[in-house]
């Protein structure tokens, strides 16, 4: 009898200290709000893909240019980067 009373004992005590790190998991759903989050990120790339379509159409110009000239090779990179910096004007 003093057995099965402490067998139920420990087990009591067992399945307490076992229920808070049960009830701590509980948190996961929190995370729900944050993905309501993410539409608001979206819209920096938006502005960021507008700004590379500016630095292409620049980039754009600049190889037209380069190939006016039949520039390859080193000459063609330092041509196109000046002419970048240039705001697609070349020197």
């Amino acid at each position: 009898m003093i057995k099965l009373s402490s067998l139920a004992l420990a087990t009591t005590v067992a399945a307490l200290l076992l229920a808070g790190p049960a009830s701590a998991q509980s948190t996961a759903p929190a995370a729900a709000p944050a993905a309501k989050a993410a539409p608001a990120t979206t819209t920096a790339p938006k502005a960021k893909s507008e700004t590379k379509t500016e630095r292409s159409a620049v980039s754009l110009e600049c190889s037209k240019q380069a190939d006016a000239k039949g520039l390859h090779g080193k000459e063609r990179h330092k041509f196109r980067s000046t002419c970048k910096k240039n705001g697609g004007k070349a020197m």
